[in-house]
């Protein structure tokens, strides 16, 4: 009898933002679905996949740097994500590449695959979970709504990158929601470009889900989500006036009381100039209206700093805005230029010392908001979400906290609790970012 030959590997690096995790999660799902191994080391495998991002400077340079590994390390690479976007940026560093595509392009990415590595036909291979295959911890996982973005933000690029805006099927959101549910995922994510956009491209076309109509919007949506018992988590919230209507669905305990809105600037001058929405007195409103109907929710939202034209009256005016906005998590960036950015052609560039200066600034601001916030919540009793156990504790997250991004509840008696494990407890300390606690 002939010898039977080991199934292809295949080696993959993902880099970039939960959105391109999805890509990977994708592609992934499809290359063991077709009875591909994943390798964990280039010399093992058969040929690499490298998800990219190219957004900005240091992450290109990053996507450069990891596919240059792979190549010698391995010799086979297929780059894909959004520097794959700019495919001569990538042959022209790495020419030897064997194939290069965008972000959200698994079909591509497969047939590449195919043509440098065809599979083995094995039924009992081919088999993967429903929930598909996961870089994330099994306990939660991100769900893309929607593709691309339909905004000219002059810092972006990413309309260029990851075209216009495309929303999935509200029935296909929901399916994945609930096998990922089902696989016993304990938090949902919802990501996209302009998660609060979801739906406009169709004109909310109605869909269905368990037999009943489901408008494709994001209050629908969120709704529906709900309803499947775990945590739901919105990110990358465009402040449009509707996202009003998913407060209430805090306050009533469908989704968790968070609410991720890049807001970039307070000064309406250079929001202008970056081609984004509203006044700093129309956002301080709405926050106070936010807060006035769901007292616990977290505001999470990041700033650009040092955008060109930006002057220290307002940089001090962004400030007095988070001051005054208290918001709960803060991600400021010293404003970088972008090949392909129309902001590269504004005047008035500010030097990068004074950038970083400023930078500096808006996060000791912060940093004194976030501690006196914290601060408040000791003695309260919270239910967190455990995300590692040892020897010494447990490490979980609450309601207020995004993974990664955000910050961490130490619990020093929980050696005995369980990963993915809801579990309450009393607030015990606090520092800057994080909480400590005790089971109760």
């Amino acid at each position: 009898m002939s010898k039977k030959k080991f199934p292809p590997r295949v080696g993959f690096v993902s880099l970039g933002c939960p959105k391109a995790t999805v890509d990977s999660e994708h592609i992934l799902t499809r290359l063991r679905a077709e009875g591909y191994l994943i390798s964990g080391s280039y010399r093992e495998s058969d040929l690499v996949v490298v998800n990219t991002c190219g957004f900005i400077d240091s992450a290109v340079e990053e996507s450069l740097d990891a596919i240059g590994e792979a190549l010698a390390e391995n010799g086979k690479v297929i780059v894909t994500g959004c520097l794959g976007a700019k495919g001569e940026v990538v042959r022209q560093a790495h020419p030897r590449v064997l194939a290069v595509t965008g972000p959200d392009a698994t079909d591509e990415v497969m047939e590449a695959v195919h043509a440098h590595l065809p599979k083995l036909h094995d039924p009992y291979d081919d088999l993967v979970p429903p929930q598909g295959v996961r870089l994330t911890p099994k306990h939660y996982a991100y769900v893309k709504i929607s593709e691309g973005c339909n905004h000219n933000c002059t810092f972006c690029i990413i309309p260029s990158l990851r075209g216009d805006l495309v929303s999935r099927p509200v029935g296909d959101v929901m399916q994945e929601a609930q096998s990922l549910v089902d696989a016993g995922v304990k938090e949902l994510l919802v990501i996209s470009q302009d998660t609060s956009a979801y739906g406009v491209d169709i004109k909310y076309r109605t869909g269905f889900w368990g037999g009943r109509p489901l408008r494709t919007r994001l209050t629908e949506l969120a709704r529906a989500l709900g309803e499947l018992g775990a945590w739901v988590r919105l990110h990358y919230v465009y402040p449009y006036p509707h996202v009003d209507e998913v407060v209430p669905l805090m306050a009533e305990g469908k989704i968790l009381p968070y609410l991720d809105i890049p807001f970039q600037h307070a000064n309406a001058r250079l929001l202008k100039l970056m081609k984004r929405p509203a006044s700093s007195e129309d956002v301080l409103a709405r926050i106070r209206q936010w807060r006035s109907i769901c007292p616990d929710i977290t505001l999470r939202s990041t700033f650009i700093v040092g955008f060109p034209g930006e002057t220290e009256e307002e940089f001090e005016e962004l400030l007095d805005f988070l001051e005054q906005a208290q918001l709960d998590r803060v991600g400021a960036f010293a404003y970088s230029p972008v090949e392909g950015a129309a902001a590269n052609e504004l005047p008035d560039h500010v030097p990068p010392e004074e950038q970083n200066e400023r930078v500096a600034r808006l996060m000791q601001l912060q940093e004194e908001i976030s501690t006196e916030k914290l601060g408040h919540k000791i003695g309260r009793e919270i239910t967190v979400l455990v995300d590692e156990v040892d020897g010494e504790g447990a490490i979980a997250r609450s309601s207020a906290d995004a993974p990664e991004i955000d910050g961490l509840v130490y619990i020093d008696n929980g050696q005995s609790l369980k990963v993915g494990e809801f579990v309450n407890v009393r607030i015990t300390d606090s520092d800057t970012h994080d909480l400590w606690a005790e089971v109760v």
